[in-house]
């Protein structure tokens, strides 16, 4: 069971529930606080002062106001209206990230919820009540209203989970009773940037992942092409002081030490210098190291953060606009650039190990046989398309806007487009860093009887237990499969001892 803190729950704790599908609780020190704002709230919802979305309409349809009477109807009515997302279900591990971002708002005693509606959202999670939320219907501003409509609607007995059982069935089965809504609730729980940040964080962590497997591929590749480690002088990037770059470097001096394949042309080596693909590792995988940092650091504020509107203050209940995913945005939009830019420098690894005219005497396309054998020239090929792929995807969507909502919401992050198209974004570098690693073992094989380091050693023992290497020519889509997975899984990086 993971406790969750309202305002102090690190990252490392929300990734450990997002990958081992752990249950989760609010601290108990957060419920007096929860009970109070909810107490504010049902003193509000009977008084004659119009409080946005406690006794008024929503949006534009705010200054509609509704008797107290209607008041468990109003929020009933928001979250069937708002069950307007279409599209593939966003996937389970993700979604129960999702509503534990939902708890630890709500545990911070500025959204007005009552504890029983917290108490429901933690027996969903404890007990694998998991709803089906569409990935498309949220434009990042007013909160994911849609996404968050899909979740809070089996809360209440309505909409379908992710194994297509109606909600209200979900709950039976799991001895649960579906919510009747109080003031505010329904509101509280769709107004937030909860969807937008576990697509995120999700993106983030899968980033982080591949990139500690790039870091060991291009250690390989540079074995494989017999390229030189000189670059990797800790004199070097000192000089410039950036952490990810100095980082990367000692890792990938720790990786090559005692390569056979390195001593073996320190004297007489014809080339003074390498391309960029090997030579500007640690510059360019250590930026996007720092950068994948930073988004961490407002991804982890934002999962923190108190999202909703109106906020149950101290003395009064204030409307505001802290739903805008605009940090968000453009954390999102970081990882994808940051993915990118692996992405491209890892595929031209992969261009320069597959050709004969640059790859210092290995076999073109890295085939024993050339010629009757095609070897990776196509699996080259599907990494050029796959790179080209993440750059497109990695425009910013941070910069997009459209009003909505009859102009009230006139300005929005598209930050639920930027986290969600990380996902796509994942998949698609893990092929291209699998197809390296192919490469790699595949020329360091050529390169026996020399041996490359006792670390990446190991490394090619793992890819060759996966996949054997390359003779004739055999159809290459299980073999990237296989090694997309190894890199995805972080059994590359295990295997070298990071």
């Amino acid at each position: 069971m993971l406790t969750l803190t309202p305002g102090a729950t690190p990252l490392a704790d929300l990734e450990r529930l997002w990958r081992k599908d752990m249950p989760a609780r609010l601290h108990d020190g957060a419920r007096s606080a929860v009970a109070a704002s909810a107490a504010r709230v049902e003193q509000a919802a009977q008084g004659r002062a119009a409080i946005y979305g406690v006794n008024t309409g929503f949006g534009k349809l705010a200054s509609v106001r509704i008797a107290p009477g209607d008041t468990a109807t109003l929020q009933r009515n928001l979250i069937l209206s708002h069950c307007a997302g279409v599209g593939a279900p966003l996937d389970a591990a993700t979604t129960r990230l999702m509503m534990a971002l939902k708890l630890l708002s709500l545990g911070r005693g500025a959204s007005g919820v009552r504890p029983e509606t917290v108490a429901l959202l933690e027996a969903m999670l404890a007990r694998g009540v998991v709803p089906r939320i569409p990935l498309q219907g949220s434009v990042g501003a007013s909160g994911d209203l849609a996404p968050l409509a899909h979740m809070t609607a089996v809360m209440i007995g309505e909409g379908e989970t992710l194994d297509g059982t109606p909600g209200a069935e979900a709950l039976a089965r799991a001895g649960l009773q579906p919510l009747v809504l109080g003031p505010k609730e329904g509101l509280a729980l769709i107004n937030g940037t909860q969807f937008s940040t576990a697509c995120a964080l999700a993106g983030l962590w899968r980033a982080e992942r591949l990139l500690m497997g790039s870091v060991v591929t291009s250690c390989l590749s540079t074995d494989a092409i017999m390229g030189s480690d000189s670059p990797l002088d800790p004199a070097i990037h000192a000089l410039r002081g950036h952490p990810g770059q100095i980082r990367v470097a000692a890792l990938m001096r720790e990786l090559m030490t005692g390569s056979e394949i390195r001593e073996s042309h320190r004297e007489g080596d014809r080339r003074v210098q390498d391309p960029y693909c090997i030579r500007c590792q640690p510059q360019v995988t250590g930026a996007c190291l720092d950068l994948l940092a930073f988004a961490a650091r407002t991804l982890e504020t934002e999962a923190n953060a108190v999202t909703d509107n109106p906020l149950v203050l101290e003395g009064a209940i204030v409307s505001g606009g802290n739903f805008h995913a605009e940090p968000v945005a453009f954390a999102a939009d970081q990882i994808a650039l940051a993915m990118a830019e692996i992405g491209a420098i890892a595929q031209r690894r992969v261009a320069l190990m597959v050709d004969p005219t640059l790859s210092f005497d290995l076999p073109p396309f890295l085939t024993p046989d050339p010629g009757l054998n095609s070897g990776f020239m196509i699996a080259e090929v599907t990494t050029a398309a796959l790179m080209s792929e993440n750059k497109h995807l990695a425009h910013p969507c941070s910069i997009d806007s459209t009003p909505t909502s009859a102009n009230q919401e006139d300005h929005v992050s598209m930050a639920a487009h930027g986290a969600v198209r990380l996902g796509r974004m994942a998949d698609n570098l893990a092929v291209i860093l699998g197809v390296e690693a192919l490469c790699a073992a595949q020329g360091i094989g050529f390169r026996a009887p020399l041996r490359t380091s006792p670390r990446l050693a190991r490394v090619v023992e793992a890819i060759r237990a996966a996949v054997p290497p390359l003779g004739a020519d055999r159809p290459m889509a299980p073999d990237m499969e296989a090694a997309a997975a190894l890199v995805a899984s972080g059994a590359l990086a295990r295997a070298a001892g990071l």
